[in-house]
């Protein structure tokens, strides 16, 4: 079996990963999940590695979040539960993740796949990319513990705008909005000079930091607040709204 997920190492102290789906428009399935967090253990433990970059491979998507067609099976809240709460622990260990880390937008994010960059330290997006919350459109909430996530990052009343409206937004207005962090350049080296910084610094320092932040998180209970909302989107991802709407996405994808 292929892997979904690319590495590239550079000797300057990052490690890339790729999202490698493209005829999913890289997204989530189960692979993906296992591979992420195997990578993310390892790189963890890696003195090599300073910031862990995820990226999409290609110019059309980041992650377009869950392969629904993968999870349409999944019809009660146990079972939706089960694969939520899955992947909720792997962002969740993406955020603690004890060095920094940075989402590279480089095209289509929706739904889940803006949760995965919430859970990184920053965010930088190519000019032609596309962003969004999109789950309310099919019937559920942020089902990895995004919103949660997001809440920590940019101003409560942002943060509930980009939720509750459901729309896809140009890179510039995500910027606008706090999201985004920063609009890059094409080329493969378009977003380095953001982590030049970064890179400079022993990986001790990089650490030292990280688990201020870290230790800000595990006092104010996020996780358990990540896990009472994957446990609200398990209730509607049982529901009769929620199925029909994926019914219809895929059909619409015939």
């Amino acid at each position: 079996m292929d892997q979904v997920i690319e590495v590239e190492k550079d000797k300057r102290g990052f490690m890339k990963l790729l999202f490698n789906r493209p005829e999913k428009r890289n997204a989530v399935n189960y692979q993906l999940m296992d591979e992420l967090e195997s990578i993310l253990s390892e790189a963890a433990c890696d003195d090599e590695v300073k910031l862990l970059v995820l990226t999409g491979t290609g110019s059309e998507a980041f992650c377009s979040g869950g392969d629904l067609r993968e999870f349409q099976d999944l019809h009660t809240e146990e079972e939706a539960f089960a694969m939520l709460s899955k992947m909720g622990e792997i962002l969740y260990k993406l955020a603690v993740f004890p060095k920094p880390t940075l989402a590279l937008i480089n095209g289509s994010a929706f739904g889940g796949g803006c949760e995965i960059a919430t859970a990184c330290d920053f965010r930088l997006a190519k000019r032609e990319a596309r962003l969004g919350f999109v789950q309310g459109t099919l019937g559920i909430t942020t089902g990895w513990g995004g919103a949660s996530l997001l809440l920590e990052k940019i101003p409560e009343q942002k943060a509930l705008k980009l939720l509750l409206d459901a729309k896809i937004h140009k890179a510039e207005e995500a910027k606008e909005l706090g999201f985004v962090d920063e609009i890059v350049g094409e080329g493969t080296d378009g977003w380095e000079w953001f982590a030049e910084g970064f890179l400079r610094h022993e990986t001790g320092v990089l650490m030292a930091y990280k688990r201020l932040l870290v230790h800000k998180w595990q006092d104010s209970g996020l996780k358990g607040r990540m896990e009472a909302e994957i446990r609200e989107c398990s209730k509607l991802w049982a529901s009769d709204e929620h199925h029909a709407a994926v019914e219809r996405f895929l059909n619409k994808k015939k």
